[in-house]
């Protein structure tokens, strides 16, 4: 199928999901599922090509040459060759990670090729079970059922609000990080809490942690995990004490990962290639 070349906005009509984090969220299970069959090379073509799928939120209409420059860019000597790249294309569109249309010029010459991502199957399980419990909070389904029991949900809220006690400040931040889940660990409770004393808010930074790890291949190095979320985690700390506003602490620290992880994969493969 040949579709006429256009604007990426022009391709809306491909997108099947409603918002970006919808399809964000389903880019990340079908990564948990099948990144095994990919190198670490067409894992970063694949990644930067999700990037390029964010205005029209799952479809990418990016020349090769492009991506391949965004990437190298970002890494320098260390990018990859297209030829991995195109590898890439082949094992993502035979999985079903999305489907590959043609576009053709007015003319009648051909033109950058259109990406569009598929959603993952609900009704399949990762693989060997890839996804561990830390990794499933990422899955929808749970959001669509609170979403589904929002009015209930506020209007229990709504009555415990009417006869809850307030506890003084000090008393009420002891409380909360002390019921943070035992699947953080202690060193990155002890050293979040003094600034985000929240439970929630604690769990969900390590909850970012685990995501950037395993997208970028060291979800299984903990000791490493751990010191780069905290590294992470003080550096986004002297960036809020700046005069510099940070209007989305998560997503921030978010990025502060993955150039920790992706600085240590470059470290890694020059290493090997040196060696």
């Amino acid at each position: 199928m040949t579709i006429k070349s256009a604007v990426i906005e022009s391709f809306a009509e491909y997108s099947q999901f409603g918002s970006l984090k919808e399809f964000n969220n389903h880019f990340e299970m079908w990564m948990a599922d099948k990144k095994r069959f990919f190198s670490k090379g067409e894992l970063i073509g694949l990644k930067r090509l999700a990037c390029f799928a964010a205005k029209v939120p799952g479809v990418a209409n990016a020349k090769i040459g492009t991506v391949l420059k965004a990437i190298y860019e970002e890494h320098g000597e260390m990018g990859i060759s297209r030829s991995t790249f195109k590898r890439m294309l082949l094992k993502a569109s035979g999985i079903g990670i999305f489907t590959v249309y043609e576009t053709a010029r007015k003319n009648g010459t051909q033109s950058s090729n259109l990406y569009v991502f598929n959603r993952f199957p609900m009704n399949e399980l990762p693989d060997g079970g890839q996804l561990s419990h830390q990794y499933k909070t990422i899955i929808p389904y749970e959001t669509h059922i609170k979403k589904n029991n929002k009015r209930e949900e506020k209007a229990a809220e709504e009555q415990l609000s009417e006869i809850t006690v307030v506890k003084p400040v000090a008393e009420q931040v002891l409380e909360e990080y002390l019921f943070v889940s035992d699947r953080v660990p202690s060193d990155f409770v002890n050293l979040v809490k003094y600034f985000y004393p929240a439970a929630k808010s604690i769990e969900e930074f390590w909850r970012m942690s685990l995501v950037a790890a395993y997208c970028n291949n060291y979800e299984k190095d903990t000791d490493f995990l751990l010191s780069v979320s905290l590294d992470s985690f003080k550096q986004l700390v002297r960036k809020l004490k700046s005069k510099v506003e940070v209007k989305n602490p998560i997503a921030y620290f978010t990025g502060i990962l993955n150039r920790k992880f992706q600085k240590r994969y470059f470290e890694e493969l020059y290493d090997m290639q040196v060696g």
